[in-house]
C-alpha cells in the first residue's frame, strides 16, 4: 500500500499512537518496554508516532524522545498542546502564551528542534481559535513546528482555523463504531486537503474481538468512565461480534485487521494510529495493510456496525462538553 500524505510530510499508512505506553489505560509497561515496542514499530515500517503534553503529564513525551530521538530522521513526530496536566488535574488552556510555552517544553522533551506535526488537542472554547491558532502559526514561522493539526473539531471550526493558517490534519476518533467524522468533518478536510488522522480506529480493544469481559479493566482504565463500556451497555454492543468475527474470517484475516483495513479502504487520506502495548498486536496491527476487502463483505460490515447499531454515546456528558465534534 502506498504511503500517505500529510502535506509536505510523507508517511505509512498505519502509524502509532504512543498514549497507551504512558497514559489512560490502567498501570503502564516498564521503560524499557516501551522503548522496545517504540524501536519494533520504527524497524517495521512506521513512520507516523503520535504523542501529546497531556499523555502521562509528559511523561509520553519523554518516552518518545529518549527513544527515538537518536532517529529522529527516519519518522514524522506528532504533538500536541491545548491540553495539559496542572497540579495532577487535566486542564484545557488554549491561550497563545501557553501554547508557546508547551511547545518549548515538548521541544525539551522529545529531544528534538522541531515537532513536525503540532496539534491542538482541544479547542478552549474561551479563547478564539483565531487566537489559539495565529500562536501555533507562529511556532511554524519560528521553525520550531512545520504542520498544524486540530483535534476533535467541527467543520466549522477548521474552516476558521485554516483560514488563520492551512491545517494539515485532523485527528479524531473514527471506527466502525464511531462515525461522527462521516457528518461533516471528513468532507471539509478534503475540501481543504487535510489528511484525517483516525485515533483508536480498534474502538479501544471493541474491534478487536479481545475485550469480552469490562469488569476485568484496572480500576483507572478510562473506558470505565465511557458509557458504551459501562456493563449493561456493552453486553448490548457484544452481541455485535459473533457476525463481526464471521466477516473478518471471510475476509482471511483478524477482527483488528478488518477494522483497520475498513478505515484504509475509505479514503488514501485517511491514516489511522492504533496504540498498542504488544509485539504480537502491533505486528497484527500492520498486517492489516495486506488486507482487501471485497464491496459486498464492505457493505455488510457497515450495516452490522454503525452509529444505529451500537449501544451508548462514545464519551459521557464532561467529555462530550469539551469536545467540539459534531453529533449524531
Amino acid at each position: 500500500m502506498k504511503n500517505r500524505r500529510i502535506a509536505s510530510l510523507e508517511v505509512a499508512p498505519i502509524g502509532l499512537g504512543c498514549m497507551n505506553l504512558s497514559h489512560a489505560y490502567g498501570t503502564p509497561p516498564s521503560t524499557e518496554d516501551s522503548v522496545a515496542l517504540l524501536l519494533e514499530a520504527l524497524d517495521l515500517g512506521v513512520t507516523l508516532f503520535d504523542t501529546a503534553a497531556l499523555y502521562g503529564f509528559g511523561t509520553n513525551e519523554t518516552l518518545v524522545g529518549q527513544a527515538l530521538a537518536p532517529h529522529r530522521d527516519r519518522f514524522v513526530l506528532a504533538s500536541k498542546c491545548g491540553l495539559h496536566g496542572v497540579d495532577g488535574k487535566r486542564v484545557i488552556d488554549g491561550r497563545p502564551e501557553t501554547i508557546k510555552a508547551s511547545c518549548e517544553a515538548s521541544l525539551q522533551r522529545l529531544k528534538t528542534d522541531r515537532i513536525d506535526l503540532f496539534y491542538l488537542h482541544r479547542w478552549d472554547k474561551t479563547v478564539p481559535i483565531e487566537d489559539s491558532v495565529g500562536a501555533m502559526a507562529d511556532l511554524v514561522r519560528a521553525g520550531k513546528v512545520r504542520q498544524l493539526g486540530l483535534s476533535e473539531v467541527s467543520a466549522r471550526t477548521l474552516r476558521k482555523a485554516h483560514a488563520v493558517h492551512p491545517i494539515s490534519a485532523v485527528q479524531t476518533e473514527y471506527s466502525l463504531w464511531t462515525r461522527e467524522p462521516e457528518i461533516a468533518v471528513l468532507d471539509a478536510c478534503r475540501e481543504i486537503g487535510a489528511a484525517f488522522v483516525a485515533f483508536s480506529p480498534l474502538a479501544r480493544a471493541f474491534l478487536t474481538a479481545t475485550l469480552q469481559d469490562v469488569g476485568t479493566l484496572e480500576p483507572k482504565d478510562i473506558r470505565r468512565g465511557m458509557p458504551r463500556f459501562e456493563p449493561e451497555t456493552y453486553a448490548r454492543n457484544l452481541a455485535l461480534l459473533p457476525a463481526y468475527e464471521a466477516l473478518a474470517r471471510e475476509a482471511g484475516c483478524t477482527p483488528a485487521q478488518l477494522a483497520l483495513a475498513w478505515l484504509l479502504g475509505r479514503g488514501d487520506d485517511i491514516i489511522p494510529i492504533p496504540g498498542t502495548r504488544s509485539s504480537a498486536h502491533l505486528r497484527e496491527n500492520l498486517g492489516a495493510l495486506h488486507v482487501t476487502l471485497a464491496p459486498d463483505l464492505v457493505q455488510r460490515l457497515e450495516a452490522l456496525i454503525n452509529q444505529h447499531t451500537v449501544s451508548g454515546p462514545r464519551y459521557n456528558a464532561v467529555s462530550t462538553s469539551e469536545i467540539d465534534t459534531e453529533l449524531f
